[in-house]
C-alpha cells in the first residue's frame, strides 16, 4: 500500500459515480426521448460504442503523454460530456444525447485502464492485490452511484439535467486527485527488444486468449442484465429508489470482493476464482428466473456483481502474464477493445430484448456465453496442466 496507490483508489470510486450514474439514468432518459422504446438503451450502447471507438486512441495518448497526462485528457472528455448530455436533456435532443454518450466513452476506455496502472505502483508480488484493491474503489460508485441519481435527477425543473451537471462536478474533483498521483516511468527497452512482439503474436497465446474472453464476457454479460434491470424494473411499476437500491447493491457486490479477491487468487489461483465466477452468474440467473419481484432482482443483481468482481478481477491477473512491459499499451488497447465491442452488442441486446420478450428470456440469453467461458477455462486449465507434466 502507498499514497498514490490509494489516490488510485479513490479516482477509481469517482470513475465508477460516473459509470453507475449513467447506467442508472441514460436508460430511462433515452425512453423518454428515444423515437421507439427499443432504442432506450441506445445511449447506453454509445457509450460502450464510444469506448471501443476510443480504445485505440487512448494507447496512443498513454504512450506520448504518459499515464497520468492521458488521465487527465480523460477526465476533461467527462467533463464535457457531462455537460453535453445536461444540454441533450434540457432541449429533449435523443441524436444529441447520443453523441454526449459517444464523447463520454473516450473516459470510459481510459477508466478501466486504472486496474493496469494499480500493478505499475507497486512490487512485482503485489500486482494481483494492487489490481483487486483498486477495484474495491468503486464501493464508492455503488454508494453514491445510484442516490446521486435519486437525488439529482429532480433537482432542476427538467428530469435529469442536475444529475449530468453533478457528474460535471464529479469529473472536476477526479481531475484534482489524478493530479497528486505519480506513476513510475515505462523502463526502457532495448535495442534487441524494441516495441516487443507483434499485437497478433500476443493474442494467439492462450493466456491471452483467456483472459480477453474473460474480460469480455463477464462484463458483457453483467451489462446485458444490469442495462436491462431499470427499464424491466419500471415495466413492473417499481420505483426509482427501488432501482437505485438494486443498483446500490449490485455495484457494491462488484466492488466490495476487492479487498480479498487478489488474495483468494493467490491462495486458490486465477482460473479457479474465474470459475467461481461463472458459477456466481449461473445463480443468478437462476434467482433472476424464479420471479421478479424486488427481492429477486436485490439477490440476482448482488451475486452478478460478486461474479463479475471474479471474473473481471482474474481477467486482469491473467491479462498481466501475457504481454512485456513495452508490448503494455496495445496489448491491454486490445484487451479493451474486445471487451467494449462485447458490452456495445450487449447494451443494444439488452433494451431489444427487455421491451419486446421480457426479463426472463434475457437471463436465459446470458447462459450461452457462460457455457463458452467455462470451456475457455478449462481447456487452459488442461493446457497448463500437460505443460507441468514431465516428458516420457
Amino acid at each position: 500500500m502507498n499514497r498514490h496507490l490509494l489516490l488510485l483508489t479513490l479516482c477509481q470510486g469517482l470513475f465508477l459515480v460516473n459509470n453507475v450514474t449513467f447506467i442508472a439514468i441514460n436508460g430511462l432518459v433515452g425512453l423518454q426521448l428515444a423515437p421507439y422504446s427499443w432504442m432506450a438503451t441506445l445511449p447506453i450502447m454509445g457509450y460502450v460504442v464510444g469506448g471501443a471507438l476510443a480504445a485505440p486512441l487512448v494507447a496512443r495518448t498513454q504512450t506520448r503523454w504518459g499515464r497520468r497526462g492521458s488521465f487527465q485528457i480523460g477526465l476533461a472528455v467527462a467533463l464535457a460530456s457531462a455537460l453535453l448530455a445536461a444540454w441533450a436533456a434540457q432541449s429533449r435532443s435523443f441524436g444529441l444525447l447520443m453523441l454526449a454518450t459517444v464523447v463520454a466513452g473516450y473516459y470510459y476506455a481510459n477508466g478501466q485502464l486504472y486496474r493496469f496502472a494499480a500493478a505499475e505502483l507497486t512490487h512485482p508480488d503485489w500486482h494481483e492485490k494492487a489490481v483487486s484493491i483498486v477495484l474495491a474503489g468503486g464501493i464508492l460508485g455503488g454508494v453514491v452511484g445510484p442516490r446521486l441519481a435519486d437525488w439529482t435527477r429532480t433537482l432542476l425543473p427538467t428530469p435529469f439535467v442536475g444529475a449530468y451537471l453533478t457528474l460535471a462536478l464529479v469529473a472536476l474533483l477526479a481531475m484534482g486527485v489524478m493530479a497528486f498521483i505519480r506513476f513510475p516511468q515505462p523502463r526502457q527497452t532495448t535495442h534487441e527488444s524494441g516495441r516487443g512482439r507483434r499485437l497478433g503474436q500476443i493474442m494467439r497465446q492462450p493466456v491471452f486468449l483467456v483472459a480477453t474472453l474473460g474480460a469480455a464476457i463477464g462484463y458483457g454479460v453483467m451489462n446485458l442484465l444490469m442495462a436491462a434491470t431499470p427499464l424491466a424494473m419500471q415495466v413492473l411499476e417499481l420505483d426509482f429508489a427501488a432501482v437505485a437500491t438494486v443498483l446500490q447493491w449490485h455495484v457494491f457486490g462488484m466492488y466490495a470482493p476487492g479487498f480479498f479477491t487478489g488474495h483468494l487468487i493467490r491462495r486458490f489461483g486465477v482460473l479457479q476464482i474465474m470459475g467461481a465466477g461463472i458459477v456466481l452468474n449461473l445463480a443468478c440467473v437462476g434467482i433472476a428466473l424464479s420471479g421478479a419481484g424486488f427481492q429477486q432482482f436485490l439477490l440476482a443483481l448482488f451475486l452478478l456483481g460478486v461474479g463479475w468482481n471474479f471474473l473481471f478481477t482474474g481477467s486482469t491477473a491473467l491479462a498481466l502474464r501475457a504481454y512485456r512491459p513495452e508490448e503494455r499499451d496495445r496489448a491491454q488497447a486490445a484487451i479493451n477493445f474486445c471487451m467494449f465491442v462485447t458490452m456495445a452488442a450487449t447494451s443494444f441486446a439488452s433494451g431489444a430484448v427487455v421491451t419486446t420478450r421480457g426479463w426472463g428470456w434475457l437471463n436465459v440469453g446470458s447462459l450461452p456465453p457462460l457455457a463458452l467461458l467455462a470451456a475457455a477455462l478449462v481447456w487452459l486449465a488442461v493446457r497448463q496442466r500437460r505443460a507441468l507434466q514431465p516428458a516420457i
